[in-house]
């Protein structure tokens, strides 16, 4: 079982085809979420078909088969922060909150149960790329670098997308991400080949290529190749790997129209 984000965006990067083939299933719960219930159903050699808690099946008129294991998806779970008085002893709350994720066994795809005919329509991703920089506070503006090498930039909460950039809306999910993530709060990031790149960009392509993972767009084999090269072998952190879901959460869930229901990631 997956117990942490990291290995599962790396299976995602290096299994093609992973990401769209869950999305379209699982497009009600969170990018990560989906992933993760598409990789249990994999590993029990069942389809992905719909998949929900024990209850809502019932409420669809099907009954969860006797001997089934259920499948687990992050919840989200927000924890006050306690801190320890040095003169008493005594733990008090500080005021602060954070989110932890907890994996939780509730969910039980449709070949788990039984009873009345159910069927779920698969999802086909819309995404507006005006809507969600208007969403996200970003502005598109003109590119104005010379250098042939750059194909595109974000500066504070402004991208610009070179003319010549071989994949532009790769370019510019990974621009939108580098704002999102907070990469250009201090300083410019400029995507030039011939520059060294820190875990910033890896957390940048990494949205990129989830998004036109789900998105079915281009340029994810060069994602993927992007990302192991600023890697050098080494290991995603979690925490990045935790930012890189949230965000391509965020940044798809700004360009899609209208409300939907999803566990969050």
């Amino acid at each position: 079982m997956y117990d942490k984000f990291a290995p599962l965006l790396e299976q995602a990067i290096t299994e093609p085809g992973i990401v769209s083939e869950a999305y379209r299933r699982f497009h009600r719960f969170s990018i990560g979420n989906q992933i993760l219930a598409a990789v249990q159903l994999h590993q029990r050699d069942l389809p992905l078909s719909p998949i929900a808690s024990f209850n809502r099946w019932k409420e669809l008129g099907r009954s969860v088969c006797k001997g089934q294991k259920a499948i687990s998806l992050w919840m989200p779970l927000t924890v006050k922060r306690r801190d320890k008085d040095d003169s008493s002893g005594d733990f008090g709350d500080t005021g602060e909150v954070f989110t932890v994720f907890k994996l939780a066994p509730r969910w039980f795809s449709l070949e788990q149960t039984e009873g009345d005919a159910y069927v779920e329509p698969v999802e086909s991703p819309q995404w507006d790329a005006e809507a969600a920089l208007a969403a996200l506070d970003i502005t598109l503006e003109p590119f104005d670098l010379m250098d042939g090498n750059v194909q595109g930039y974000a500066v504070r909460r402004r991208i610009a997308v070179s003319p010549l950039a071989e994949y532009p809306h790769k370019t510019r999910f990974h621009e939108i991400a580098h704002v999102v993530l907070g990469h250009t709060l201090e300083s410019d990031c400029h995507d030039a080949a011939s520059m060294p790149r820190s875990l910033q960009e890896v957390e940048a392509e990494g949205v990129a290529f989830l998004l036109c993972s789900i998105l079915d767009l281009p340029g994810r084999d060069e994602s993927r190749g992007y990302i192991q090269s600023w890697l050098e072998g080494g290991q995603l952190p979690e925490k990045s790997a935790q930012r890189i879901f949230g965000v391509s959460q965020k940044v798809l869930e700004a360009g899609r129209p209208g409300d939907r229901e999803a566990v969050t990631q």
